[in-house]
């Protein structure tokens, strides 16, 4: 096991570039299973372990795969298994992206239930009720899902909630139907948007991707491509809040500026500089303290989740009150007992956290409770007096490339070591 130490209070200076969107990829991966002729090249993946999962799950499935520095090449000519039951299945959430590919392709699909941050209940009954509808039969024993059909029909399928697994999961399958499919209430966040164009360059037909009303008009088959991973907007969205609560000036590079404007909204209203230039934002942080603000998670385009918790780290150091509504996960607050152990002042009350803000953090030993918490313990102790021990690397190392190289060529105090 492995940790970081860390010593806080300098501030970021530099440039830091950002690597390719985890969910994009942990999505469009999966997707190369489709291509039944035909290498596909998939350019700008991040190099974290979710990828590296997602690697060892297709080459057990028969894939042949090799890479080259960011590139990944991925030969699925010669799968002919349908059956996804490893440790790796289990342990990452994306895995059930597996189910819609293979169904799409083999019209059968048997994959372990899938794991992840435990970050509150994430049923897959969209997921389901979307294959279904398509004409599949869907059942789950021994904790595996199993899915089967002579032949997917293209329907009308409306989400009663939006999600964006199940989204990108029933578009896979319904890429290789029969027909035409129209999914409505849909999820509109960037990745979405980048499967549907990953799929669109290996001959599907789809429309609408990042509006409410996805259109698909089913192909009988699809070719691998060469393809681009868009950049991380939950990546580039911790630099920013990390620059934020450090002070300092960074240029945070290979960013879809769109993609950030929510992000970029609430730091400006905290008293932050975003200055947008091309691909490039550049955060200037030089007055203190930041004010306080209210967040409420919702959907893209609104505040992204995934940053709720680097956003609680910044209104703990805050001038105020601030109040985050977290509206799409019901488990996403346990990151606040570990701030807690750093003079933070936070009370939670079912899905708001009320935060006051305090002149300091101080170090101390604290852990990452799942993948996001961890970057907010991250960025807790980069502004924290003292030193800082942060545990759970593993969630860590699940989302975001070589961290503590890219804040350490920022100027940041950070370390990783073996733990004893």
């Amino acid at each position: 096991m492995e940790k970081l130490i860390i010593n806080g209070g300098n501030r970021l200076n530099g440039t830091v570039e950002i690597s390719g969107a985890k969910n994009a990829a942990v999505a469009i991966i999966p997707a190369t299973l489709m291509a039944s002729n035909g290498l596909s090249q998939i350019d700008n993946t991040p190099d974290i372990e979710d990828v590296h999962c997602l690697e060892r799950i297709l080459e057990n499935l028969g894939c042949k795969l090799s890479k080259s520095d960011s590139s990944i090449f991925i030969d699925s000519t010669t799968v002919d298994n349908i059956n996804a039951v490893s440790e790796d299945v289990r342990s990452m959430r994306a895995s059930y992206y597996l189910i819609g590919a293979l169904l799409g392709r083999f019209k059968e699909a048997n994959v372990d239930l899938p794991g992840g941050c435990p970050i509150g209940v994430r049923p897959i009954d969209q997921h389901i009720k979307g294959f279904e509808a398509l004409g599949a039969k869907v059942t789950i024993d021994h904790g595996s899902i199993h899915a089967t059909a002579e032949r997917l029909i293209g329907t009308n399928i409306y989400f009663d909630v939006v999600s964006v697994g199940a989204t990108i999961n029933v578009m896979l399958a319904a890429t290789l139907a029969e027909g035409t499919t129209i999914l409505e209430n849909v999820a509109k966040e960037p990745h979405v948007v980048d499967v549907a164009n990953f799929l669109n360059s290996m001959g599907a037909n789809i429309k609408g991707a990042g509006t409410d009303v996805i259109r698909i008009i089913g192909v009988e088959k699809l070719t691998g491509c060469n393809y681009s991973v868009i950049p991380d907007q939950i990546e580039a969205g911790t630099y920013m809040m990390a620059t934020a609560a450090c002070g300092g000036e960074v240029l945070i590079n290979n960013i879809i500026p769109k993609h950030m404007e929510s992000i970029s909204a609430k730091l400006e209203e905290m008293g932050v500089k975003v200055i947008e230039d091309g691909d490039s934002l550049k955060v200037i942080a030089d007055k203190f303290p930041l004010k306080s603000v209210n967040v409420k998670t919702l959907p893209y385009p609104g505040f992204p989740t995934d940053l709720q918790q680097p956003m609680s780290v910044l209104l703990s150091l805050a001038q105020g009150r601030g109040i985050i509504n977290e509206s799409i996960w019901e488990s996403r607050f346990k990151h606040v007992d570990e701030l807690k152990k750093m003079g933070a002042k936070i009370k939670v009350e079912g899905q708001l956290a009320i935060i006051d803000g305090v002149d300091k953090l101080t170090g101390a030993k604290i852990k990452a409770t799942d993948l996001r918490a961890g970057a907010a313990m991250i960025i807790a102790g980069l502004t924290a007096e003292g030193a800082t021990e942060v545990s759970g690397l593993d969630h860590i190392d699940r989302g975001y490339p070589h961290i503590e190289n890219k804040l350490k060529n920022l100027g940041a105090d950070i370390i990783r070591v073996k733990e004893d």
